[in-house]
Parts: structure tokens; C-alpha cells; sequence
């Protein structure tokens, strides 16, 4: 039963003198409403009245408008497509359900018919309104574009084309509803319509006079108020979105501009700060289990106090615990009448030592984990008056500064590995070089003292000798390197079982001496003097890899000390429950950068191939090993060339009870207080 023919169309043609415009849906309201508004302020008047919505929703908007039209008059009638319960009846007014592929489906009418004035709008939706329409909300789909459609059509006041219009009207009621035909027939007299329009033009002054457009003129008023507010919001969302897209693409560019994580949250403190208008604005790190933190990077306006590099407490600090549980931003309206604020004797005394009366707290998270705080404080008297976009760019920058400090830490992370790979890199050809030359030279030799013997019977006792004694030399020269590189292998890889023990100090130092003494028996050793604190306690370690650590030590300092120079073997308490022991001597020195490089593996201050020092450059290395396994630490320091060296490490301490228990003086000996000893 649909009717594909246009209303519009028909009354164009119908009468050809008239020229169709372009309306928005915000107009045609408030038209709509200005035509209803006149019957409703009509007293004695019944108008004819025929409404036409395309959809039954945009008719349910207006529905309690037209329950008190139907009380000034019985001729009411409202067309829709159903969609849920409109349907064809007679309560309150006519309402006619027609079909929803009817050409009525894309048009909007509005005819009032009265005595002494008349009123129609007759409009068709543009097609290409409709699809922009559709296309805009399957990219945003809570953006509302209904006050933005677009119609084509006629609104007027004059009387000829509003009865052309009620005749076209009330044709298509009568196709869906013919049982109104009656009511219909007496409506057609009582107004003239069908007449000829000839005799309806000559009688249009006749009633021009008497309209009243004081209806229309008010409610295009409110219309145009209410248009150019929302048109002042519309301007202001706008440049708050302008500023959000300045801003961070001020900190982007920043980024990409550096990878240096100060200048990037330098140039974010500064321009939040500004942009918000804060009196002071912050951005530190910081991590959900901190303490307190350091402000490195703030943004100040004259006459504030400033934080900088001053230490912010967190532990007690209500806001901070809030933002970390919460995992989101908090915001203080007045932090006089807030209840975190005046509960906490903390945060109250912030507030008023640096005069904080609006305050804002928001994360700075990456990936779940909290890097840091960014806060804005407002100092005036008068509060501050928070806008949604604030949130939402504080937000914004929180992100991008989240992202810039996880790149510059990758940087470095990447920085720190590519150091490694270089350190692996020295440490190859360290290990190439020097285990060419120890292992090549001690073989040379085996060889030569071998050949020697199984090439020469004759040769002298005496000869034959000297030439058994340097082969077996070399090869404990040999076997010792071998050793190291093992030693250290099971060392690094965890493969070394640890027995800790309560043990003397003393006696641990006197062993590695030992040692020390049947290694350089051949050799004149500087003097080693032993200075151990009276009454030091027992360490806890493993005894034998204690006394490899001091042998490897007191064996460096022999290397790089001439035989007329002085070592010096020191112990004493320090103030973290540990036994510090320092060996220190007069020798050759390091220069001050080299002072961690020496602790790496395969290291020699001289080439490779031109020491006048033997030796693998992994004695240091093993004792760093040990020193961490028992969970102790090892430096170096020295003054320079020429200046002397000293090494230190710490030992743990045996408890105090366990002391007591194991350090019981053996029958016949004495306790002393500082031991010294002259080898």
C-alpha cells in the first residue's frame, strides 16, 4: 500500500512558483514548535492540524505536545512509521501508521489550517545529508549528528500553499485510513481546501492581517540563543582540543628530539604548567614502594616557592597511597575543607608551607608499572575551577612522558649491553693473547728442556738438573693457569658449593702467607706487615675460598711492589656488621678511571705481549667472585701511578651468640689486642 510519490514533488509542481530551501533540523524544530506554540495559544480557534513524522521515535518525542493540541481541536491528525506500538486509531487525535518504504518515511509536514491564518512545512531529507550521516557514525558512533541533517523544502504562511498542502495530506490519510473519510469530507468544507486556488489567493489578505507571529519570533529567538551557545561550546571544545594536540605533540617532538629523559620531562614540566595556568607544576619519578623522591623537574611562576631538588616524602603522603591502590589520578577541588588533607598531619603541613590550594595528582604509568608523579599545584586564594579537558590533557602528557622515560631506559639498557658486548669483545682478545702467550711459553720451554734431555745422554747431572727443574716450573706454571680459567668458570656459572664456617681471621692470614712464602721461595718479597684490630670477630665464610681471596691479593701486590716496598695487611669492624680487611702496598699504583676495570676478566694494564709482570689477569676476577658469593663487597683504591694500591673486602660477622660459643680461647693461648707481624 505504500505511495512512492513525494509529497513535496507533488506540491512543487502543483504549484511551480514556489522555490524549495535548505533547512537544518534545528530550524525545522524550532518552526515545528512555533506552529504548534500559535494553536496552542489560540483560545476559540480549532485549526486543522496534520503532522508527519518519518520514524515512530521522533514522534514519541513530541507525543505529549500533541495530547494538549488535541484538546484546542478534534482535527489532528499525526502520520509515522511504526517501529513498536504506533498504530492505526482514534484516542486523543487521528493517528495513521503508514508504511515504512513509503516516500513519507524521508519527508517532514507540518500544515496548521485555522480561520484566520494558515501555516504548512513540507520538506524532504537530502539523501546525501543521510549518508554523510551514516558515514560519520560508523567512524564515532556516540558523535550525534541529528541536529546537523539536512532538508529541502517550503515553510510558509501562505494560505493557497498550505491548503495544497493539507489536500495532498489528507489524500494519502484517506489511502491508509478510508474510514475517515467522512471526517475528512467535513474538514475539506469547513477550511476550503480542494477549492480552486484562484479564489484562495484573493481571500489571503483578507486573514494575512490577522496572524500573530509573535509564536514564531520567540521561539527563532530561543532557537538562535540556544544555537549560539551551543556554537560557543562547540568553539570552546575546539580549542581545548587544539591546545591537548599542541601540547603533546610538543612533548612528541621533544621526544623524538632526544632520548635524554631529563630534557624531555624539563620541557613537559614547562609546558603543562604554562598551558594549565599552575602555579607550580612537577614531574618526578617514582615507583609504588618509594619512600620519598627527589624533585628534578619543575615549572614555577614568579613568586611561588620553589621544590627543586628537594625531597618529597611519599611514605605518609595519603594522595600518593590513593593514586598507587587506585592506579588513577586524584584531584583537589580545596584542600582547606578536604578530609585527606586535615586528616593528615603530613599533608597538611605541605599545604601550608608551600601554599597548595588546589592540588592534582596523576600517575605516570607504563604497562602496568608507575615511573613517576606528575602534580599541579594552584597557590591563590580562589579555588581552581577544574575543566573536564584538564584531566583528559594532564592524562595525555602522563602517557607521553610514561613513553619517553621508557625509551630513554631502553636506550640505556641498550647502551649498557653494547658496553658489555664490548667488554666481551676485550675480554676475547684478552683471552686469546694472553692464553697464547702463558701457555706458549712455558710449552717452548717444556720442549726445549725435554729435547735437551732425550737428545743429550751425556749431558752434565748438574745441567740435567736445572733442565728437570725449569720444565716442572712451567708446568705448574701451566697447571696454575689452567686452574684460574676452571676456578673462575665454576665460579661464574653457580657450580661452586659453599661451606661457611665460623673462622679466625688470624689464622686464615697466616695460611695465605704460607702459601705466599713457598710460591716466592726463590725470591726476595717485600716486607708484609699484618695490623688486625684487638678483639675482631669471627667471620663467617668458606675457610678455604677465604684464604684464596687474601693469597690472590697479597700475590698481586707482590707483582706490582719491588722488593724494597711495603704491603700491609689490615682488618677492622665497620659499621655494617661486617669485618673489613684491606691489603694495601707501595707499589706501581692504577690510575683512578681503571679502578673497576680491574677486577675484570683477562685485564693487564700492560699489553699482552709486553709485560714485564707474568701472570692471567683473573686473580682480581676470582676474588670478585668469592668476596659476592659469601655476600660480601671488594674495591680498589689508589692515588694514582706510582701512588700505591689498596683493596678492600668484607667479610659477615658470626652471630653474637654463635661467637661466644665457637671463640673460646684454646688452652694455653692468649688473646691479644692488635696482632702485628713482620714476614
Amino acid at each position: 500500500m505504500s505511495i512512492s510519490t513525494s509529497v513535496l514533488s507533488e506540491l512543487l509542481q502543483a504549484l511551480p512558483n514556489l522555490r524549495p530551501q535548505i533547512y537544518f533540523k534545528a530550524s525545522l524544530t524550532a518552526l515545528s514548535h512555533a506552529m504548534e506554540d500559535q494553536v496552542l495559544a489560540a483560545t476559540l480557534e480549532q485549526p486543522l492540524v496534520i503532522a508527519s513524522f518519518q520514524r515512530e521515535r521522533f514522534y514519541r518525542q513530541e507525543a505529549h505536545r500533541y495530547q494538549r493540541l488535541a484538546q484546542r481541536s478534534n482535527q489532528i491528525y499525526v502520520l509515522s512509521a511504526p517501529e513498536t506500538d504506533f498504530t492505526n486509531s482514534s484516542e486523543y487525535y487521528e493517528k495513521i501508521a503508514f508504511e515504512p518504504d513509503d516516500s513519507l518515511s524521508q519527508e517532514w509536514h507540518l500544515v496548521v489550517i485555522a480561520q484566520n491564518y494558515a501555516t504548512c512545512l513540507v520538506c524532504r531529507e537530502s539523501m546525501g545529508s543521510l549518508a554523510k550521516n551514516e558515514q560519520l557514525r560508523e567512524i564515532s558512533p556516540s558523535l550525534d549528528m541529528d541536529t546537523a541533517r539536512r532538508f529541502e523544502g517550503i515553510w510558509t504562511a501562505e494560505r493557497g500553499v498550505s491548503l495544497k498542502a493539507a489536500e495532498l495530506l489528507l489524500d494519502r490519510i484517506l489511502v491508509y485510513r478510508p474510514e475517515l473519510a467522512d471526517k475528512i469530507h467535513l474538514c475539506r468544507q469547513r477550511f476550503g481546501i480542494g477549492e480552486r486556488l484562484s479564489e484562495t489567493i484573493a481571500e489571503q489578505n483578507e486573514y494575512a492581517c490577522d496572524i500573530d507571529t509573535d509564536p514564531f519570533v520567540q521561539r527563532l529567538v530561543t532557537y538562535l540563543q540556544a544555537s549560539q551557545y551551543k556554537l560557543h561550546k562547540a568553539y570552546r571544545s575546539i580549542t581545548a582540543q587544539a591546545r591537548k594536540e599542541r601540547l603533546v605533540n610538543t612533548i612528541s617532538t621533544a621526544i623524538r628530539r632526544s632520548l635524554d629523559p631529563h630534557e624531555i620531562l624539563q620541557v613537559a614540566t614547562q609546558e603543562l604548567g604554562q598551558n594549565l595556568g599552575a602555579c607550580r607544576c612537577l614531574i618526578y619519578r617514582a615507583q609504588g614502594t618509594d619512600a620519598k623522591a627527589v624533585i628534578d623537574h619543575e615549572f614555577l611562576k614568579p613568586g611561588v616557592t620553589s621544590l627543586l631538588r628537594q625531597t618529597w616524602l611519599l611514605e605518609n603522603n595519603l594522595l600518593f597511597r590513593e593514586v598507587v591502590l587506585q592506579s588513577a589520578g586524584v584531584c583537589i577541588t580545596d584542600t582547606q575543607t578536604d578530609a585527606r588533607i586535615t586528616s593528615s598531619k603530613e599533608l597538611w603541613e605541605l599545604v601550608k608551607k608551600y601554599g597548595i590550594r588546589s592540588w592534582l595528582m596523576e600517575p605516570v604509568f607504563y604497562q602496568g608499572r608507575l615511573l613517576g608523579i606528575v602534580e599541579l599545584h594552584y597557590c591563590n586564594e580562589t579555588l581552581h575551577d577544574w575543566q573536564a579537558g584538564d584531566f583528559d590533557l594532564v592524562e595525555a602528557i602522563a602517557t607521553q612522558v610514561g613513553a619517553a622515560l621508557i625509551q630513554a631506559e631502553a636506550y640505556a639498557n641498550l647502551e649498557v649491553l653494547n658496553k658489555q658486548l664490548e667488554a666481551l669483545d676485550r675480554t676475547r682478545s684478552n683471552l686469546i693473547a694472553i692464553t697464547g702467550h702463558e701457555l706458549r711459553t712455558p710449552l717452548s720451554t717444556i720442549q726445549v728442556c725435554l729435547e735437551s734431555l732425550a737428545s743429550e745422554p751425556d749431558m752434565p747431572p748438574e745441567l740435567r738438573q736445572v733442565m728437570l727443574d725449569t720444565a716442572l716450573t712451567d708446568s705448574e706454571r701451566m697447571r696454575k693457569l689452567i686452574q684460574d680459567f676452571l676456578t673462575l668458570s665454576n665460579l661464574e656459572s653457580g657450580r661452586v658449593e659453599w661451606h661457611p664456617e665460623s673462622l679466625s681471621l688470624q689464622e686464615c692470614v697466616e695460611l695465605s702467607l704460607s702459601r705466599i712464602r713457598t710460591r716466592f721461595a726463590s725470591e726476595k718479597l717485600p716486607k708484609i706487615t699484618t695490623q688486625l684490630a684487638k678483639n675482631l670477630p669471627l667471620v663467617k665464610a668458606d675457610g678455604d675460598w677465604l684464604v684464596e681471596v687474601l693469597a690472590k691479593l697479597v700475590d698481586n701486590a707482590c707483582k706490582f711492589t719491588s722488593s724494597d716496598g711495603e704491603i700491609t695487611i689490615k682488618a677492622e669492624r665497620n659499621r655494617k656488621k661486617m669485618v673489613e680487611v684491606t691489603v694495601a702496598d707501595t707499589g706501581r699504583g692504577i690510575e683512578p678511571h681503571l679502578l673497576e676495570i680491574v677486577f675484570d676478566r683477562f685485564y693487564q694494564e700492560e699489553g699482552a705481549l709486553r709485560r714485564t709482570t707474568g701472570g692471567t689477569g683473573l686473580g682480581l676476577a676470582i676474588s670478585r667472585q668469592i668476596v659476592n658469593g659469601w655476600g660480601g663487597e671488594i674495591w680498589a683504591k689508589s692515588n694514582g701511578k706510582n701512588q700505591g694500591s689498596q683493596f678492600h673486602f668484607t667479610i659477615p660477622i658470626v652471630e653474637a651468640r654463635q661467637e661466644q660459643k665457637l671463640s673460646r680461647p684454646r688452652k694455653g693461648s692468649k688473646r691479644q689486642g692488635t696482632q702485628e707481624k713482620t714476614l
